[in-house]
């Protein structure tokens, strides 16, 4: 028997015991070692603000149940091959939070001999931040503000600081989080001393108000990458005032597809594969908190999913790891 964490109600979870088949032809079973929360989507999960139109396109591939409740969600585990093709194999797999599971081979995707395994649960998150990177093609010496300082928003700053004399911000109202960008060889300003009048914007505060900020710091025809996810919230965007007289581009960005620049090479295990091998990279491990339990999830849900919480990556620990 295995457990998992299934979200139940308003901001309420458990976990549950349940049957894990022994692996068939083409799959492995697979003994989960880390697994990490998506603070932003999780959230909305959890408290039942996923809007019906979006019931199936938000569906993560091995998760079970029905939005809004009861469902075992998530999408970031790391773990070890016990039996099937390659026993012993670190694998990374699109899976709900549980201690012990069975999936096709193909969705177990290996973790690089260089990326430790609780770094690797970054993965997920990587791949959104390399798609954004797509859909907003920065380049040298550009100067690129990263408006939200959660998980996304600080690997997509790691990522733009690496491109040749590119001057990068990560803008925030939480002022302890300039250590983490500076950490990432990224700038830090909140949003008054932000940097105007930029190339690129990216923008993942998930409120209003970071949306506004991302407008007002874009330059004259400058694009602004929207990657914030609201659920059933209504944001209003100010598009009025300069917005069409500096002829501003406002593009969304989401992981569920290739960005249309990629798409037409790019399959979605080449884009994880490619998310994992950018995890070779030390200076990731600041975005770690400390591990919690995987027994301990249910109690401390509250406190991990608060908007307002630790900007670092919740850890997951099985009893395994």
């Amino acid at each position: 028997m295995a457990k998992a964490l299934w979200y139940v109600g308003d901001g309420r979870a458990e976990l549950r015991e349940e049957a894990v088949a022994p692996p068939g032809s083409g799959e492995v079973r697979v003994r989960a070692l880390h697994g990490a929360i998506s603070r932003g989507t999780e959230r909305l999960v959890a408290l039942g603000r996923v809007p019906v139109s979006e019931y199936e396109r938000m569906r993560a591939p091995l998760m079970a149940g029905a939005f809004p409740f009861p469902v075992k969600y998530g999408y970031a585990t790391v773990g070890r091959v016990e039996s099937g093709a390659a026993p012993g194999q670190l694998v990374f797999a699109l899976h709900p939070h549980q201690d012990e599971f069975t999936i096709p081979a193909t969705m177990a995707v290996p973790v690089p001999a260089a990326v430790p395994p609780a770094r690797a649960v970054l993965a997920a998150n990587m791949e959104t931040a390399l798609n954004a990177l797509w859909d907003g093609a920065p380049g040298p010496a550009d100067r690129i503000a990263v408006v939200g300082g959660g998980i996304v928003g600080l690997l997509i700053a790691r990522l733009c600081a690496r491109l040749p004399a590119a001057e990068v911000t990560l803008v925030d109202i939480a002022p302890e989080r300039a250590a983490l960008a500076h950490a990432l060889g990224a700038g830090f300003a909140e949003p008054a001393q932000a940097p105007r009048d930029c190339d690129l914007v990216f923008h993942a505060s998930a409120s209003a108000q970071g949306l506004a900020t991302a407008l007002g710091l874009a330059g004259e025809e400058a694009t602004i990458v929207e990657l914030s996810w609201y659920g059933t919230g209504e944001v209003a965007a100010p598009l009025g005032e300069a917005f069409h007289s500096r002829r501003l581009r406002l593009v969304a960005s989401q992981v569920g597809k290739v960005a249309p620049s990629h798409r037409p090479r790019w399959t979605y295990g080449r884009r994880l594969a490619a998310a994992l091998a950018l995890l070779d990279d030390p200076a990731l491990d600041v975005l770690l908190a400390p591990a919690i339990d995987f027994d301990e999830l249910p109690a401390r849900l509250t406190g991990l999913l608060a908007s307002n919480g630790d900007a670092r990556c919740p850890l997951i620990r099985y009893p395994a790891g």
